[in-house]
């Protein structure tokens, strides 16, 4: 099984207005515990898009205009992802996405790569999320988990600082995202070895 942990950073939380400044993944071999591969790209926009961007946004990333530019298109991006994908030959029932919080990551790669293009090279079409893992983790070993969870916040910072694991590191970048998210991850399952 390949785990894809994937990040990104985006000008905002709207995918009607706001797209992809950075994109990072790495795959995993679960079963070697071995990284087969990694992604990190910083993408350009346009001044139009750059002029939407959230404010808020830019606070958690950093990012600047003169980064966005530095950057590479999106199609070049799309590109590049889609042959370290395909020379996987990673077929949807051999692995599975990870991210923190997948709704919002799968959205603004779906603006790099259509679900139509995803679908027709049989990428894996389950995107699974980190907090949902810890909810389900901390039910099992604690049956009134739930009856204390407004004290717990599902960020992924909030399920670090319950393992005793350092924050993500601010700014927010998409490599550091993937990194922060496997060490979550691994921590969850007590897991040296995936």
């Amino acid at each position: 099984m390949l785990l894809i942990f994937l990040d990104s950073e985006t000008t905002g939380l709207n995918p009607e207005k706001h797209r992809t400044l950075e994109i990072a993944f790495k795959v995993i071999d679960a079963a070697r515990d071995e990284v087969v591969t990694s992604y990190s790209s910083v993408v350009s926009q346009s001044a139009e898009v750059w002029a939407e961007a959230d404010p808020g946004s830019l606070e958690v990333n950093h990012f600047t205009w003169e980064e966005v530019l530095c950057g590479k298109l999106e199609k070049v991006v799309a590109a590049e992802i889609t042959n370290d994908l395909n020379h996987l030959k990673l077929g949807e029932k051999e692995g599975v996405f990870i991210c923190q919080n997948p709704s919002f990551d799968r959205v603004f790669f779906t603006q790099l790569i259509s679900v139509d293009l995803q679908e027709h090279h049989g990428w894996p079409y389950h995107w699974l999320d980190l907090a949902s893992m810890f909810w389900a983790v901390q039910l099992k070993n604690d049956l009134h988990f739930t009856e204390r969870l407004e004290e717990k916040a599902l960020s992924k910072n909030a399920i670090a600082n319950c393992y005793n694991l350092p924050k993500e590191p601010h700014p927010h970048r998409a490599m550091n995202g993937v990194n922060h998210l496997i060490a979550c991850y691994r921590t969850i399952f007590q897991q040296s070895p995936l």
